[in-house]
């Protein structure tokens, strides 16, 4: 969508030097989208994208003339960043949704559990066979999970979650159904394998980078999260379309370095 930069209105007149000028305060400006953001040649930015879309790391094209690892390195970014714009565009679940927290972060020494630390926390909610939203937080609170279903989901849904004392409060919004495990396993019939699935998916999709930068982090995460939701098809057509499209100055904002 074109915005313009100064007061964020989306209507505007297109000038003759192929500048757009706003019609609400009169600030001419360029529309650049993403793929337009990379200053690569065509037929180098197509290679990539079918790179990105095998998911092939750039330490791993270091021996290719392309381009720079640099320059590789942020198409690639651009890449995630259009994947976590999306994501972030899903309307709220409502239905059959399994609730779950996991950490992400290689093994250290030292403290284990939700206090490790150099771990990232993560929520989720799945729709059953369907879509998974994921979301970064700082810690483990109560507050904090259900902020982020109460923004995410829909009144009147069914609920699968683990033990965890805060899920109790989901009891004002609708039904929920508590998975209690023994050695792992669930008990009974009732389960949250599917988020718990995605977890592992995940895990092992981010495994071959070696280490994310924990300021991309959110990239990488809205990354997997898409490519989950679309599994099932070639991805290279709905990113390609994603960045001849999206806006630069929309996606800016998730490309801020985070700490």
């Amino acid at each position: 969508m074109k915005k313009c930069p100064q007061c964020f209105y989306t209507r505007s007149w297109k000038l003759a030097d192929g500048r757009h000028k706003c019609r609400q305060c009169g600030h001419r400006y360029r529309v650049r989208t993403v793929w337009q953001a990379s200053r690569l040649p065509e037929r180098t930015k197509q290679l990539l994208l079918e790179r990105f879309v095998l998911g092939v790391p750039v330490y791993r094209q270091r021996f290719l003339a392309d381009a720079s690892l640099a320059a590789v390195e942020r198409f690639y970014r651009l890449a995630r960043a259009c994947c976590a714009y999306e994501e972030l565009l899903r309307e709220p679940f409502e239905g059959h949704l399994e609730c779950d927290e996991t950490t992400f972060g290689g093994r250290k020494k030292g403290k284990r559990g939700w206090g490790t630390a150099g771990k990232i926390i993560v929520f989720g909610v799945l729709k059953r066979n369907g879509t998974v939203q994921v979301f970064p937080i700082s810690r483990r609170s109560g507050q904090k999970v259900l902020r982020f279903i109460q923004a995410h989901t829909r009144p009147g849904s069914l609920y699968y979650t683990d033990d965890w004392q805060a899920y109790v409060a989901l009891a004002v919004r609708g039904d929920y159904i508590t998975v209690h495990k023994q050695d792992g396993v669930p008990k009974g019939r009732d389960h949250i394998n599917g988020i718990e699935g995605f977890w592992s998916y995940a895990k092992h999709w981010l495994y071959p980078y070696r280490g994310v930068p924990r300021k991309f982090f959110h990239l990488y995460l809205g990354e997997v999260c898409y490519r989950f939701n679309h599994r099932h098809e070639n991805l290279k057509p709905p990113v390609l379309s994603l960045m001849k499209h999206l806006n630069y100055n929309d996606i800016r904002p998730l490309l801020v370095r985070i700490r």
